[in-house]
């Protein structure tokens, strides 16, 4: 299981990042302004055929592997991380698709995800089962040949803008969220779907985090994805893989916000001499490098595990997330510091990386989240059981 990259990512980081610089992030601080989703930035990913990485070439995708995956998102975020969930959400909402649809499934809708014609979005989350996804309500009551969607989900990004939706909801409510939970494709021109409204947020503002209503939303039982009841392992399936991409989201933001304040101290003087000739700022600098080095290695080594279907992959994408996205937070909140005053100002864009880096922390699984996953892994190598609840 190797994660060292090849010349072909190393090709891909060359012509993402010079995307980026020219094009990405010259509209960065515009689009956390205006908190507005940027459709000229989708429309240029697309038309590079940067939306169809995780599809076959038989979908119209590109099929690049896990590690190229990963430098996509990375070097998008580096430049702004809205634009850098593009793709992370693009793949997010696909892959139950990927994990438990059907040949007919995939033929049906992956090719006009991969060319960016639609956009999709994941539907889990809801206001009372966050971090807790079995406590979820949300209900599919079988109807014919169809099932009708009633509920309500919380926090979905692109959920507004989105033509289709991986949903997960109950189809047994008695046998709860963990056995009774099912998933379903949806298409957002149903009638009874609706997005009532969108968060104000800290950070990410450009990408639309939205409320999704289900009021008797009708959908085929052909889009079902798997049996009736997988819906809680294909959700998990999906964390387990999509939490990779986060933190390739977390190494970029840390990457910009280092790049920034390395080129800030070496041109800002302060006591005669250069910020960046100062011992104490140079210490700062090197564990911001090493600390973004570590993460970014130990996310391409979570992807190639992805890659091979690593029986391990969710310890090693959890690891990943974990490592990154605390890195993210550290490593940004020292630029501000780097930058000092002119920092705390929108002029520069460290305070919007600061920002932007939080919710790495947050989403597809908090931190504790994830090391409580790390911890039971490390007990079940080592043999010891999960002590029962009382």
């Amino acid at each position: 299981m190797s994660h060292r990259t090849t010349r072909e990512h190393d090709e891909l980081r060359v012509i993402v990042r010079e995307l980026a610089t020219e094009r990405i992030a010259p509209r960065a601080a515009e689009i956390d302004a205006a908190s507005e989703f940027p459709w000229d930035l989708k429309e240029l990913l697309a038309g590079q055929d940067l939306l169809g990485t995780c599809f076959e070439e038989r979908h119209g995708g590109t099929a690049l592997d896990n590690v190229a995956q990963a430098i996509l998102v990375e070097e998008i975020a580096r430049a702004d991380a809205t634009t850098s969930l593009i793709p992370i959400v693009q793949k997010l909402g696909a892959l139950p698709i990927l994990i438990a649809g059907s040949d007919e499934q995939k033929a049906r809708y992956f090719p006009r995800l991969a060319s960016g014609e639609w956009l999709i979005a994941f539907a889990l989350t809801e206001a009372g089962a966050g971090s807790d996804v079995a406590a979820m309500r949300m209900r599919a009551r079988r109807d014919g040949d169809d099932y009708l969607l009633i509920g309500s989900k919380r926090f979905i990004t692109h959920g507004s803008i989105a033509n289709l939706l991986t949903v997960f909801a109950l189809t047994d409510p008695e046998a709860g969220g963990r056995k009774g939970m099912s998933a379903f494709i949806v298409e957002t021109d149903t009638p009874g779907f609706s997005s009532p409204r969108l968060e104000h947020k800290m950070g990410i503002r450009g990408s639309p985090t939205a409320e999704l209503n289900f009021d008797d939303v009708r959908v085929p039982a052909a889009n079902r994805l798997g049996e009736e009841g997988d819906g809680f392992k294909i959700a998990m399936a999906t964390l387990d893989r999509s939490r990779l991409s986060v933190a390739a989201q977390a190494i970029g933001i840390a990457q910009g916000a280092l790049d920034f304040a390395v080129g800030y101290a070496a041109d800002r003087r302060q006591f005669g001499e250069r910020v960046a000739d100062m011992q104490g700022i140079q210490f700062m600098l090197a564990d911001m490098a090493s600390q973004t080095e570590a993460a970014r290695q130990l996310t391409y080594a979570a992807a190639a595990s992805v890659d091979v279907d690593d029986p391990d992959l969710a310890y090693w994408t959890s690891c990943a997330k974990l490592i990154a996205g605390d890195t993210a937070m550290r490593v940004t909140t020292d630029a501000v510091q780097v930058l000092g005053g002119y920092g705390y100002v929108s002029e520069y864009p460290v305070e919007r990386m600061m920002r932007d880096a939080k919710i790495t922390q947050l989403y597809e699984g908090t931190q504790q989240i994830q090391r409580m996953i790390v911890a039971r892994q490390i007990l079940k190598r080592a043999g010891v059981s999960r002590a029962a609840k009382p």
